[in-house]
């Protein structure tokens, strides 16, 4: 089968990008809230944006904190599928897509614990992440942004 994507314009570090997955799912989790709809990744540092009714407490950043390196170190393979979108409704949210999107969508799954379409780049598993790092946030108008590094594994 000839499967056929729309263009990508970015080419992501694949670990920020799919340390920014688990973070999205993470935020989900936590907060109920949409993934992130504003995001700028980079190698060496990121940043995500979240609407939220509040601004989460210290002790949340560091629960969110903990818990993608949680996510990070159960070593979960990041796989891809293709679905048609008519079939992906249920599966992932549709509301980022382009108005030109393909028939066929990517779906990128970080083990059991994330699934989201995507055509970005991504690691095999998430052993090649690293450890994830917030380091700073703010809160304005309902939009909590916070930026994110990684501590990259060592090249032994």
């Amino acid at each position: 089968m000839n499967i056929e994507l729309n263009d990508h314009n970015k080419k992501e570090y694949p670990p920020m990008h799919t340390a920014e997955h688990i973070l999205n799912q993470t935020m989900v989790r936590m907060f109920g809230c949409p993934r992130s709809r504003n995001t700028h990744i980079e190698r060496k540092k990121s940043k995500c944006d979240y609407f939220l009714s509040h601004t989460p407490s210290e002790e949340q950043v560091q629960a969110i904190e903990n818990k993608v390196n949680e996510v990070i170190n159960q070593n979960l393979q990041v796989t891809e599928g293709f679905v048609h979108i008519k079939d992906a409704a249920d599966l992932v949210d549709l509301s980022k897509l382009p108005d030109d999107v393909s028939e066929m969508l990517r779906i990128i799954r970080v083990g059991d614990y994330d699934v989201c379409a995507c055509i970005g780049s991504h690691v095999e598993n998430t052993s090649e992440i690293g450890t994830f790092k917030i380091t700073t946030h703010n809160f304005e108008n309902g939009r909590w942004r916070v930026r994110f590094k990684l501590n990259e594994l060592s090249e032994d």
